[in-house]
């Protein structure tokens, strides 16, 4: 058996050894590292520590007016993303950061005016003060009455200045009738901002104009009524009367139907609902005093649409009354606890259709 061959071990050679000049080295390279992470790092903690200074403290002149509404229960981030949209913040991320520092205040839902180009801590001192926009909804079937109570119970709308505006002639609807200056059924529904010191004239415009839109929207013109052999002002009254007689949307289009077929024949109206206004009631229970009432809204005694409108239409009333829909029934009443009316064309179908109601516990 031979032995393994063996390399001469070359005289000087051992254990390589890294020498000082080497270690120097190393030693500077590490430093050299250390100080750029360090200086990539302070950059950067600069940049964000000028990006957010720049997002909290606002430059410039402040910027138009914005209107933010906050509903009930709505998180601070649904709320910064809102200011961010509407521009009165740069940066949601930056503001939720001010939040984090100085905490979220408690916002009440409403409507808040703010500026674009506001600082972080005038925009906290804004919603942490609350609501600083009124807002007052017109809503189907309400009388101008009932309006006018609404606004009156605004801040700077007191002493009934609203009502004698709908009064006095200054604002009217295109489809005013000459001559009339009552706005009743002429004011459109939904919400309005109402800004700090605006006049209850501007307000009432606004109602006015939207009224305009939405019956405009709903087909209303001087055409579409003249096919009905109305004028369009006679539709509206037609259309406050389907609001409060038919009150569901899917009863409306049959009760237009009813009111124009008893026009054509010349028959009462004979609806509650004309009598209940002339008494300022909305609804209750109509008796025989009542059917007697001596009013021109009575329509149990007057033939034809009362003088006015007996409410303010929906937009889904308005456009009942344009489009009624082919029909010969001349009554209706309600037979079902979901709102469900019957229509019927001769008394007998009625009488039956009653007797439905009574069964259902609805008559």
């Amino acid at each position: 058996m031979t032995e393994p061959s063996r390399q001469p071990v070359r005289q000087g050679e051992g254990p390589r050894t890294v020498g000082r000049g080497e270690l120097r080295r190393q030693r500077q390279r590490r430093r050299r590292i250390l100080t750029l992470v360090g200086g990539v790092v302070l950059v950067v903690v600069l940049a964000f520590a000028f990006w957010y200074e720049l997002e909290s403290h606002a430059l410039g002149p402040q910027g138009r007016r914005e209107v933010v509404q906050v509903t009930a229960g709505e998180s601070m981030d649904s709320i910064a993303a809102q200011l961010s949209a509407h521009h009165v913040i740069g940066s949601s991320l930056a503001f939720r950061l001010f939040d984090l520092v100085h905490g979220s205040p408690t916002v009440l839902p409403g409507y808040y005016a703010l500026h674009g180009n506001e600082t972080f801590a005038q925009v906290r001192a804004a919603l942490a003060a609350g609501p600083n926009i009124d807002a007052v909804t017109v809503q189907r079937g309400l009388t101008l009455a009932e309006v006018a109570t609404r606004v009156d119970g605004l801040q700077g709308h007191a002493d009934g200045g609203f009502a004698r505006a709908a009064t006095s002639g200054a604002v009217r609807s295109e489809f005013s009738p000459a001559g009339s200056d009552d706005l009743e059924g002429l004011l459109g529904t939904g919400t309005y901002q109402v800004q700090p010191g605006e006049s209850d004239t501007t307000l009432l415009t606004d109602m006015v104009r939207r009224f305009d839109a939405q019956a405009t929207a709903a087909g209303l013109s001087a055409t579409s009524a003249s096919a009905l052999g109305l004028t369009p002002y006679q539709v509206i009254t037609a259309a406050s009367i389907v609001e409060k007689e038919g009150y569901y949307f899917k009863n409306m289009p049959d009760v237009a139907r009813v009111i124009y077929n008893r026009l054509a024949d010349g028959t009462p109206l004979d609806m509650n609902s004309t009598v209940f206004y002339s008494l300022g009631q909305d609804g209750g229970v109509f008796t025989e005093t009542d059917r007697n009432l001596p009013t021109p809204y009575n329509t149990y005694l007057n033939t034809g649409l009362t003088p006015t409108p007996i409410c303010t239409p929906s937009p889904q009333a308005l456009s009942a009354a344009v489009h009624p829909p082919a029909g010969g029934w001349l009554y209706f009443v309600l037979v079902n606890k979901d709102g469900t009316e019957a229509f019927a064309v001769t008394y007998a179908e009625q009488l039956a259709n009653e007797q439905l109601a009574k069964e259902r516990g609805v008559g």
